[in-house]
């Protein structure tokens, strides 16, 4: 796989200034869907949800199955209309065709024809985009060639693996040139290498001024590669904003915090009893504690007392929960098991 670290020459060169433009705007966003033919009870899929996607942005979609995700990804393509709320796509309500037009999208579990190869799978995927054949040959080539796909264009789509076939479906969302990806779970059934390749591949694109809207059950790849990702439970929203914010231990002005320590080992236990010695590679001693619910007063407070006694402080470290550990907590509090 050859990942451009520039786009071509004749390629449109990203618009930095309108770099948060928003291309998605999702506002109290509801779907409701009737079950049965009598007694038709409700389910409610969406429940006044609200989002706003900037241009140039990678945004993860996360939630356990029957959160809502692919609905809410239906109704921002035509495909399923809302029930209540607002959904807007570059700019135009959800599901216009003008809007459409400037997406690629990559479906979970895509089918493709088994008696096409890679070359013809694309020439078939452009003309249902509108593109003549001799476009989608000029593109082609290179889109082959990102997704780690150049040597297997004239090779019948039977003999790919799960794995290549997402690379083929990743190829032909961006085969159009859109402004916006909609990509769900696009590793799917990929190894580590090809996930890192993809991600390169994202970068890119992003790079190029193209928002990707991003739906994958992977979270470790969610974290990796996004820029602001939203949690969804029973249709609403948990939470929405920058990894960074997500993933915060913070909870109420307290936080587990880690420090490295220098100074007399006596002194430093009887103010910090959980204190673990260890040596640097100067073979200095080194002191390292890590205390939970910690709020900043507190902190201040004891930097205080450590300076006071003498104790010098290497490091002091704000701990973080992974993306995973965030999500599992969001979705465990809502649910109301705290286990």
């Amino acid at each position: 796989m050859t990942v451009p670290n520039t786009p071509p020459v004749n390629a449109a060169l990203p618009d930095t200034a309108g770099r948060h433009e928003p291309v998605i705007q999702v506002s109290d966003l509801q779907k409701t869907y009737r079950d049965g033919w009598f007694r038709r009870r409700k389910i409610q899929a969406l429940r006044k949800v609200s989002l706003e996607v900037g241009r140039g942005e990678i945004f993860g979609l996360l939630g356990p199955n029957g959160a809502g995700k692919t609905t809410l990804i239906k109704i921002l393509l035509g495909i399923v209309h809302k029930t209540a709320g607002e959904a807007r796509l570059l700019g135009q309500p959800a599901g216009r065709r003008i809007g459409r037009k400037r997406v690629g999208y990559l479906p979970e579990g895509h089918r493709i024809p088994r008696h096409l190869t890679g070359n013809t799978a694309l020439e078939y995927y452009g003309s249902l985009s509108g593109m003549s054949v001799a476009d989608t040959r000029r593109r082609r080539a290179e889109l082959l060639d990102m997704v780690g796909l150049s040597d297997w264009g004239r090779t019948v789509v039977t003999k790919y693996s799960k794995g290549m076939l997402q690379r083929l479906g990743l190829a032909q969302a961006m085969l159009h040139e859109p402004d916006v990806l909609v990509l769900d779970e696009p590793t799917d059934g990929v190894d580590p290498v090809g996930r890192s390749e993809i991600r390169q591949v994202l970068n890119v694109l992003k790079d190029r001024g193209k928002t990707i809207f991003l739906n994958s059950h992977l979270l470790q790849e969610i974290e990796l590669v996004c820029d602001q990702v939203a949690i969804l439970f029973q249709g609403e929203v948990l939470k929405v904003g920058p990894v960074e914010e997500v993933t915060d231990l913070t909870e109420a002005g307290s936080s587990e915090i880690t420090l490295e320590l220098e100074g007399d080992g006596e002194t430093i236990a009887g103010l910090l009893p959980e204190t673990v010695g260890s040596r640097d590679q100067t073979g200095e001693t080194r002191w390292r504690v890590t205390i939970a619910s910690l709020n900043q007063d507190g902190i201040d407070s004891l930097v205080d007392q450590l300076r006071t006694a003498g104790i010098s402080i290497a490091t002091i470290t704000r701990q973080k929960l992974t993306l995973e550990e965030a999500f599992l907590r969001l979705v465990r509090g809502a649910s109301g098991d705290e286990s």
